[in-house]
């Protein structure tokens, strides 16, 4: 659980770290409402680009950035609605977009979620302690961009096969970049490496998107929070919200959906995983391709007691639908195929994790039997930014974009089918629930007594958000004692 205990010489020293870097922290509240960042604080972010490696851009690590790529103001929730001609159903599917974010996925926002309450309540030492990142993609991407605005040295560590772009990008913004063995679905390496750190006696803090509740926390607070803002703007009626679908990956993401179920009772959380490492639905294991959901076991920040529903993806409905929707001749064949040009020229927003998304949201569509009155939520983590070398692969792999190969992708999307899913019962719910404990309780130090705790304990996920208000006090006096808001006259 978070533990918001005060170390009062690791607080002074990041005070005094903050001070010399001139970072100011944004609390919780303002990056649900932006509204409320200083005006001298906007009046710098004018003059910013999004990803520019700025203490101030931590005031953008919100889901209502202006989408611009500099020099952005704040507005409402960014997303896309996905139209019934080119999702094949009658639902209304609704995608939040990552793009706007710093480093282009909302990864970031569950690394200050991370990272921020050891920051404000001097458990880790900036001027000491590497903070680690361990990761699939994004989310070392995020620490790595957090550490560096807020002044602190970052390891990032990722599987040698994830996108080269991530690498590239990694290179120029974490202090350390580790590679571990495999690729999506290889969470398991990463952990491995965690545990070398440790025992190297370097002086670090591993902040493990997987367990650490921070990650709830920032998505729960923040995410949910914009999802129902989201929502407000596109339902009447209650009855009409069906649900949100979500990949596992670390876990976190999903807790959008327990703030959800706290306005909307009745509505569903499904979450998604590749059919080709199927663990949610058959306790299975194996390799894939949608970057950005690791699998193998179950993230321990997973409330898996509040989901309804797991859905599998075969990874090559994906891989070919990021080539249409990306490459001219399948972008050609869309408009063909009465899909609005202007939807079309959005779509380089869903990233492969993204479309998994879309493709796992149609499947909780058909399942239900939604019509045009219905909405149902997913997310777009990333954008295709961090993906133009596997379409680079692919058409290598299978030359230029022709029509039929444009038509058999069209036609896996078109015959998305009931497949690899499953709506749980209480007793497949604490199926998953009771894999936790071959990752967590015997590799990962939890104990038998956490582990039930979070089953059997009706305050413990509810807990959790609970700590908002105080972080975000935490947050407050930790500026005010380093005077940088004050001098601005905020």
């Amino acid at each position: 659980m978070l533990d918001l205990s005060l170390n009062e010489a690791g607080l002074e020293k990041a005070v005094q770290r903050a001070k010399e870097k001139n970072i100011i922290i944004p609390t919780f509240e303002q990056m649900c409402n932006p509204q409320l960042v200083p005006a001298p604080i906007k009046s710098k972010l004018a003059g910013l680009g999004l990803w520019d490696l700025d203490p101030a851009n931590l005031f953008r690590i919100t889901w209502k950035n202006e989408p611009k790529a500099s020099g952005g103001g704040f507005g409402g929730v960014n997303s896309i609605e996905l139209p019934s001609s080119l999702t094949g159903v009658r639902a209304r599917i609704v995608l939040m977009l990552g793009k706007w974010f710093p480093t282009g996925a909302h990864k970031v926002g569950a690394a200050f979620g991370c990272l921020a309450p050891c920051l404000v309540t001097g458990q880790f030492d900036p001027t000491e302690q590497k903070a680690v990142w361990p990761s699939t993609g994004n989310y070392c991407r995020g620490g790595a961009y957090d550490s560096n605005l807020l002044g602190c040295e970052s390891i990032a560590i990722l599987p040698e096969g994830m996108s080269q772009e991530r690498f590239d990008w990694l290179a120029n913004v974490a202090g350390q970049t580790i590679k571990t063995p495999g690729s999506e679905s290889n969470v398991k390496e990463i952990f491995d490496k965690c545990w070398e750190l440790r025992a190297s006696g370097d002086k670090i803090m591993i902040f493990n998107q997987f367990d650490d509740m921070g990650n709830y926390l920032w998505h729960y607070t923040v995410t949910g929070r914009a999802m129902a803002e989201l929502l407000s703007s596109l339902v009447t009626r209650d009855s009409q919200f069906k649900g949100v679908v979500l990949a596992t990956g670390s876990g976190g993401t999903l807790a959008s959906g327990d703030y959800l179920k706290t306005l909307y009772p009745h509505a569903k959380i499904a979450a998604s995983e590749a059919a080709q490492c199927p663990t949610l639905l058959n306790n299975g294991f194996g390799e894939h391709r949608i970057e950005g959901i690791g699998d193998k076991h179950i993230p321990w920040v997973h409330n898996t007691k509040n989901t309804d529903m797991v859905i599998a993806v075969d990874d090559e409905v994906p891989m070919r639908l990021i080539r249409l929707f990306n490459e001219p001749e399948g972008r050609e064949f869309l408009v063909a195929q009465g899909v609005d040009p202007a939807v079309v020229e959005q779509l380089g927003l869903l990233g492969i994790s993204s479309v998994g998304n879309t493709i796992a949201a149609i499947k909780f569509a058909k399942y239900y039997e939604l019509t045009e009155e219905d909405v149902v939520l997913t997310v777009a983590t990333d954008s295709m930014e961090m993906y133009g070398s596997r379409l680079r692969e692919l058409e290598e792999a299978h030359g230029r974009l022709t029509p039929v190969q444009a038509a058999m992708s069209w036609s896996a999307l078109q015959s998305t089918a009931l497949d690899t899913m499953e709506e749980l019962t209480y007793y497949g719910r604490k199926r998953l629930h009771n894999l936790k404990y071959y990752t967590w309780v015997e590799q990962q130090g939890k104990t038998f007594d956490e582990i039930q705790a979070q089953w059997y304990d009706p305050d413990y996920w509810t807990s959790i958000p609970a700590l908002a208000p105080e972080i975000d006090r935490l947050i407050e006096e930790f500026n005010r004692r380093t005077g940088l808001l004050a001098a601005l006259g905020a």
